[in-house]
């Protein structure tokens, strides 16, 4: 079986797609690209080189996908995007390649949903099963945990983490890490409770749930001090598992979290 490539299409003789692949007219894949068996490419997608697609994926007209970072630093080094398995990138998206001054390479885990004019910029590094609605934006070298959700227009400072589990409401501006499991909303964002729906929907049990919003008290409500409540989040992972996520979050220096 060959692959199935639209004769208005252009795909470089370096680039390797597996026999299955579709890619659809007036697309254009670079060299050096590789695209996993089963991915669906769309008309009038831009596939730059270094990119690597692995299988299933979906990727929807109009798409920019593993172009050179925005960053006037960049000088033509050979850095890379590396796209998962089973990912659906909806229209006008753009994901851009990595920078030689962070890890060199943009990357995007399995089964996330990527809706329509979304950004990711370059050293995103993002995880699996999320879900970024419509015109979320990206900046540079910001981290997103697997199961986040950002909501519609939702826009990320550079250099930012957004933890696992949590979620961002329409029009939220990220200037500051968002710890895992925790709900963040307006411009600049702030902390409104923990992501109790998708806990449950993910099976976490009743008392992981409650563990987890003793601690989200604990951080925001307690009057303790960063680090006292960071102390006392950590005491409580041999208790509750779960906690370990939030626990290692707070642990690790960033751009401090939302208050």
């Amino acid at each position: 079986m060959t692959a199935q490539i639209h004769p208005a299409a252009i795909v470089d003789s370096r680039a390797r797609l597996a026999p299955d692949v579709s890619v659809g007219a007036y697309s254009i894949i670079g060299a050096g690209v590789e695209i996993g068996a089963g991915t669906r490419i769309g008309p009038h997608v831009v596939i730059g080189e270094h990119t690597r697609i692995g299988a299933r994926n979906r990727i929807f007209q109009f798409c920019s996908i593993g172009e050179e970072p925005q960053d006037k630093k960049y000088a033509g080094e050979a850095t890379r995007l590396e796209i998962g398995d089973d990912n659906t990138i909806r229209e006008f998206c753009t994901l851009n390649r990595g920078t030689v001054q962070d890890a060199g390479v943009t990357r995007v885990g399995n089964h996330n949903w990527i809706m329509a004019y979304v950004h990711l910029a370059h050293d995103c590094q993002i995880g699996s099963h999320t879900i970024f609605a419509n015109n979320a934006q990206l900046a540079g070298h910001v981290h997103i945990g697997d199961y986040v959700i950002l909501g519609g227009f939702t826009g990320v400072h550079q250099f930012c983490r957004v933890g696992a589990h949590s979620m961002t409401a329409i029009g939220a501006v990220v200037l500051q890490d968002v710890p895992p499991y925790v709900m963040a909303a307006g411009n600049t964002a702030q902390p409104y409770g923990i992501n109790a729906e998708g806990l449950k929907r993910r099976g976490f049990s009743t008392d992981a749930i409650a563990a987890i919003k003793r601690a989200y008290k604990t951080l925001y409500k307690s009057g303790l001090s960063f680090d006292e409540a960071r102390a006392q989040i950590a005491a409580g992972v041999t208790a509750e598992p779960a906690l370990a996520l939030l626990a290692e979050f707070l642990a690790t220096p960033g751009r401090g979290i939302i208050r």
